[in-house]
């Protein structure tokens, strides 16, 4: 593709959404089965409710984009109870938001997407707005979250964007240069 040529709004979703499933999948792998019901504080997620939480974000966000008006649910998030299992329900869930996303064109992301409580609308926004608020940013706020939980375990981090405290993925390629 030339640097001329324009791309679709839809492909550029789909790449994004890619890129952070394999650093989402770093974190994932991380996660200690010994440590599923840890929090760091009465009211916070446990550690199994977030960890599959940043598993689903993407295709249960895909989801309900194709539902509007979206009844607003209970908020009862379940827990992971295998932590081996995460990287496969995000695979899982990245293939159905990629199937939704692929299947819809870039019009698409302009059609209004509501919320409603009770007969009463909350929120309206147009659905390429909701992929990026409620699927990416709260995906990554989550996967933030993740991070710091796995961090006050004493888990290493692995590499998102950069470096860590644990793992530096451009030491190889300096040494080797």
């Amino acid at each position: 593709m030339s640097v001329t040529q324009v791309i679709s709004a839809i492909a550029v979703l789909l790449q994004e959404l890619e890129q952070e499933a394999a650093a989402t999948r770093r974190l994932l792998e991380r996660v200690p089965q010994s440590k599923l019901t840890w929090k760091p504080h009465p009211k916070s997620m446990s550690l199994g409710q977030l960890a599959l939480h940043v598993a689903t974000i993407p295709g249960n966000i895909a989801t309900i984009s194709q539902l509007s008006p979206f009844p607003l649910p209970e908020f009862n998030q379940p827990a992971t109870e295998d932590a081996a299992a995460l990287p496969g329900t995000l695979d899982d869930s990245v293939a159905t938001a990629r199937r939704i996303l692929g299947a819809m064109d870039d019009a698409a992301l302009g059609k209004p997407w509501s919320v409603v409580h009770d007969g009463q609308e909350l929120m309206t926004l147009p659905v390429g707005a909701m992929y990026r608020t409620l699927m990416l940013n709260h995906w990554y706020d989550h996967r933030g979250q993740l991070s710091v939980y796995l961090r006050e375990l004493d888990v290493p981090l692995p590499s998102v964007y950069g470096p860590t405290a644990d793992e530096n993925p451009f030491a190889n390629a300096a040494a080797s240069s």
